[in-house]
């Protein structure tokens, strides 16, 4: 199994990068790390401790995080880190790539790339948002497109429920429908035509889900279109920090303070790790027919790591093969009662 990171995407690159891909390579020996990018920069923060499992590709540009046309970017920088570990995946020279560059640019080369699944009209970014249990919840869509018809939330819960199930190893996935309440007839004319559709399918929905509810793992997987997955991740990313902070500065207040968090640190850890991104790796681009991870732009080596294992058991359990087989079947049925 040949996984491309782009070694030069992201807030940390390409240090956090390469010490997340030599982690990964002593974790999983069996996989080859194509680390894509400057190779001036990159062999020098290897150390000397290059393995047989790692390889340079060489790549003289890079997307940056600002680029005003992300869409353009990834085409008119061929020679780019991020395009050039996406074309490794289109010439099938690698089975999978991570980048935690440019997110508008990453989902537009991977379309441009590896192009979509037949049956699938819209790819969905899915992120894994911690819960209180430390299992997490799968959500799609958080901005791979930010207007959705019933029929993309229907092919988000088909893939979504494939992931959980092969991926996560969650024998039954809790479908949930984000809405503004739990009652049926709740929600806009998207979320009520998604909910007749969704009531016909043969995967586990729980019905409607309200935001509030998602940290305490009220369902293992919640569909909604990009424009509130994204509203929905970056609040809770906020709110998550704000509490930290807020701990933070009470913790260091007074010495009675420091004394108690001394005491709290073992706990205060495991708090932190259960909510902590970087356990779970990076959000698949569900709905392609290449294996595409984007990590997050902040990503340390840990959660670079974790998002190279991630794309690891991706490819492991074929979630491109079965998401091909159980996709088309459902829009033939659609084509037929239309």
């Amino acid at each position: 199994m040949r996984i491309a990171v782009d070694a030069m995407g992201g807030d940390h690159a390409p240090q956090a990068i390469v010490e997340g891909a030599l982690q990964a390579a002593k974790t999983l020996p069996n996989i080859h790390i194509l680390l894509v990018g400057d190779e001036s920069k990159i062999i020098p923060l290897l150390g000397g401790k290059a393995l047989a499992n790692i390889e340079i590709i060489h790549a003289s540009e890079v997307i940056t995080p600002d680029e005003k046309e992300p869409a353009k970017a990834i085409r008119r920088k061929k020679d780019s880190s991020m395009a050039v570990a996406l074309d490794l995946v289109k010439d099938r020279q690698a089975d999978g790539v991570i980048s935690a560059g440019n997110t508008g640019a990453f989902m537009s080369g991977g379309v441009f790339k590896t192009k979509r699944i037949e049956g699938v009209e819209r790819p969905a970014l899915a992120p894994i948002l911690p819960t209180l249990e430390g299992t997490g919840t799968l959500v799609l869509d958080v901005g791979a497109n930010m207007d959705a018809k019933p029929e993309h939330l229907l092919q988000y819960a088909i893939m979504g429920n494939i992931y959980a199930r092969d991926v996560m190893a969650i024998a039954k996935p809790r479908i949930g429908l984000l809405n503004v309440g739990t009652e049926e007839l709740k929600g806009n004319e998207l979320t009520k035509e998604a909910f007749a559709l969704f009531e016909k399918q043969s995967f586990h929905f729980i019905g409607n889900i309200e935001a509030r509810d998602i940290p305490f793992g009220v369902c293992d997987v919640v569909i909604c279109d990009g424009f509130s997955g994204n509203i929905l991740l970056k609040s809770m990313e906020g709110i998550a920090n704000a509490v930290f902070q807020v701990m933070k500065d009470e913790f260091s207040s007074s010495l009675i303070s420091k004394f108690g968090a001394a005491l709290l640190k073992p706990s205060l850890r495991g708090i932190k790790r259960k909510m902590d991104y970087t356990e779970y790796g990076g959000a698949p681009l569900l709905g392609l027919q290449g294996t595409c991870i984007k990590a997050h732009g902040s990503s340390n080596a840990h959660a670079v790591k974790n998002a190279i294992v991630q794309a690891a058991r991706f490819i492991e359990k074929d979630v491109i093969g079965h998401i091909n087989k159980e996709v088309k079947p459902e829009r033939g049925e659609r084509d037929a009662q239309t």
